[in-house]
């Protein structure tokens, strides 16, 4: 997340597919403040308990911003009357050193709530830039970039709506959505085709993928008639070669260490998905800070 990112000419907000269900942020933010306060905040007692003030939430690098509805909870759980007036909108591009946010209000619940919220942003605009960074480096091709369940804990379906701002799409949120078969599994079972057919005798309508290692084992999934096919450790022409061989019979997905060395070349060999667990697990949080604003500070914009 360097200020050398540089958005996809159409940043426009992605709010229609990346739809969150309110609990969940609700959930997320009383738990975030609860570690945070605990028994309260002993510092904010040195305010004076109506101040009423403003402060300015700014990025110091540039960013794809995601969060903006933990942050709004987290200064709201705090006091009704505070007021956030957002300068950028969610899943737009933000340059260094630009004021993402006005926030206004009692002043106590203002830096009181502020280490939660910056939290929350930091993290999910981290993810969403990481991920916009991925899919501009194919957005040539039709391959598309998904995330995996390597997630912070408690925080997967923030993570994962954060994955949705960047640009990229969402694999299996746990292991109760789709069935994806491994090796171990395989073992399990006694062969490929045994798994698949248990898959689909126990969970009819759950889309099912398997891992295959070789190129008998991709068609013995083809045969199977797998909705998805993971290959792993496939070298570049045999990528190439697998796309060939399936000819469009099932969507086919590449995954591990797949980094920003290699994304565009291993898109270029016509797979439909990109697995990247680096969205949300390598993350480096964008660097934002809050200021209060000062009556005749000429320092703040």
């Amino acid at each position: 997340m360097s200020d050398a990112f540089v958005p996809h000419p159409d940043p426009a907000p992605r709010l229609a597919v990346a739809a969150i269900d309110p609990e969940l942020i609700h959930n997320n933010v009383l738990g975030a403040l609860a570690e945070d306060l605990g028994s309260g905040d002993v510092t904010a007692d040195l305010l004076p308990a109506e101040q009423i003030g403003e402060a300015r939430i700014l990025t110091r690098e540039s960013a794809i911003i995601c969060g903006q509805a933990w942050v709004n909870a987290c200064f709201q759980q705090l006091d009704g009357r505070v007021k956030l007036d957002w300068l950028v909108s969610e899943g737009a591009h933000a340059s260094a050193g630009q004021v993402l946010c006005t926030v206004s209000g009692p002043m106590r619940a203002i830096v009181s709530a502020e280490r939660s919220a910056l939290n929350f942003l930091q993290t999910l605009s981290a993810t969403a830039t990481t991920t916009a960074t991925y899919v501009n480096a194919i957005r040539h091709t039709r391959t598309r970039i998904l995330d995996t369940r390597k997630t912070l804990p408690g925080l997967r379906h923030a993570q994962k709506y954060a994955v949705r701002i960047g640009g990229g799409m969402n694999h299996r949120m746990g292991l109760y959505d789709a069935i994806l078969i491994k090796e171990n599994h395989i073992a399990a079972a006694g062969s490929l085709s045994s798994a698949v057919g248990k898959a689909r005798s126990l969970h009819p309508s759950i889309l099912v993928e398997v891992e295959v290692e070789t190129f008998s084992e991709l068609r013995e999934a083809l045969a199977a008639g797998v909705d998805r096919i993971m290959l792993d450790e496939f070298e570049l022409e045999e990528l190439a070669q697998a796309v060939t061989e399936t000819d469009g019979r099932t969507a086919l997905e590449v995954s591990g260490g797949v980094g920003l060395d290699r994304v565009r070349a291993i898109a270029e060999t016509g797979v439909d998905y990109i697995s990247i667990g680096a969205l949300t697990k390598h993350v480096r949080a964008i660097d934002l800070s809050m200021r209060v604003v000062l009556a005749g500070d000429s320092r703040h914009p």
